[in-house]
């Protein structure tokens, strides 16, 4: 972990009252009562000077895509993340292949930039919505990828010591959808840029990973799929999913996933199995860390009565995702958060289960 001195502060545009709903996907909450949209390193270490001087609270926005904005709004600096740039670099050795993604670039646009150069370690991550700055954050992942398997370095603004830094892989910690970023260091660390190791798919020793079902499903032995085929294909299963943003989709007017799989000691799976009615063989589950296991949220969910199209005024569970909470239109915090509550008791009732959220809480 390298320290430079930050940038030199630099002119700021600072706007007022900024509504933060349309920087969302799930498209709800108030306005930010000072708002900075930063497309240098040096408006980030700017807009960070902006509210520390004031004594202001700061909340980092990137693609608005895990966000559940408080009706109040947010009473501090909103610094939206708008650095752009991609980078590929070859190692002397011609594998790996380095591509570095400044923090604001789109994430699908990325992950399509890697697989029309035959560059493998992301195809099963397309069509996730959201820039790549927040992508670390959470360790995101989807069809047999994470982040941890590629991400090299990311650099960073400490706001802690005023300094630039590079974080390693092994610094930030991964975890099942947690990072050092949003665990012990929350808040310290602004990403500026992100830095990922792949390989050229030769079809032969490298090839696209295929090893979640609904991909083995698509491509069935012997087909041998480019990665450009993969991307494509994810994107397919997830826009059936209401997953991917499409303003002609209701149901992908949500935050992603809403609840994480629950990772409970092994013996409680007997209780899930008997609140159930079944065999503890029969519950769907994984093994986790430390002799745990991991449950899926969605069977949970089902299981305790929550389905897909389950409506609580203007909130929602989408038709197609059970794990998707939707804005039907026009719907507030309050109203989500009200249709959570629902779900988090009832499955605490039905299975002593308790869910995690996973968008984060803005105001």
């Amino acid at each position: 972990m390298a320290d430079q001195q930050a940038p030199a502060e630099t002119s700021l545009a600072v706007q007022e009252n900024v509504p933060l709903a349309p920087y969302t996907t799930l498209g709800v909450g108030g306005p930010a009562r000072w708002f900075v949209s930063a497309q240098t390193e040096a408006e980030v270490t700017s807009a960070v000077a902006f509210a520390r001087e004031r004594g202001l609270p700061l909340f980092v926005l990137g693609g608005g895509s895990n966000l559940l904005v408080s009706d109040a709004g947010f009473p501090g600096v909103v610094l939206h993340i708008g650095l752009r740039g991609v980078r590929e670099e070859v190692d002397r050795g011609g594998d790996p292949v380095y591509v570095t993604a400044a923090a604001g670039e789109s994430w699908d646009d990325l992950v399509q930039f890697t697989v029309d150069r035959d560059l493998q370690g992301m195809e099963c991550l397309a069509g996730i919505p959201g820039t790549v700055g927040g992508t670390p954050v959470q360790n995101v992942g989807a069809y047999g990828q994470e982040i941890a398997q590629t991400l090299v370095s990311v650099r960073c603004f400490d706001t802690a010591t005023n300094a630039l830094v590079e974080l390693t892989n092994a610094d930030l910690g991964f975890g099942y959808r947690t990072s050092l970023l949003n665990g012990a260091e929350r808040g310290r660390y602004i990403v500026l840029r992100v830095t990922f190791a792949l390989r050229r798919c030769d079809g032969a020793t490298v090839r696209p990973n295929l090893s979640y079902a609904d991909l083995k499903r698509a491509f069935p032995e012997p087909a041998r799929p480019t990665l450009i085929e993969v991307a494509e294909t994810v994107r397919k299963i997830r826009r059936g999913k209401g997953m991917v943003v499409d303003a002609a989709d209701p149901d992908s007017r949500s935050a992603g996933s809403f609840f994480r799989n629950p990772i409970v000691p092994a013996d409680a799976l007997r209780t899930v199995a008997e609140a159930a009615g079944l065999a503890e063989s029969d519950v769907p589950h994984w093994p986790a860390a430390d002799g745990q296991v991991k449950l899926p949220a969605a069977w949970l969910l089902e299981r305790a009565g929550f389905v897909r199209g389950t409506v609580l005024g203007q909130a929602g569970i989408s038709s197609k995702h059970t794990l998707a909470l939707i804005n039907r239109g026009g719907a507030t915090q309050r109203d989500i958060a009200a249709l959570r509550e629902q779900i988090v008791a009832g499955v605490r009732q039905r299975f002593g289960v308790e869910l995690e959220q996973e968008p984060v809480n803005v105001g």
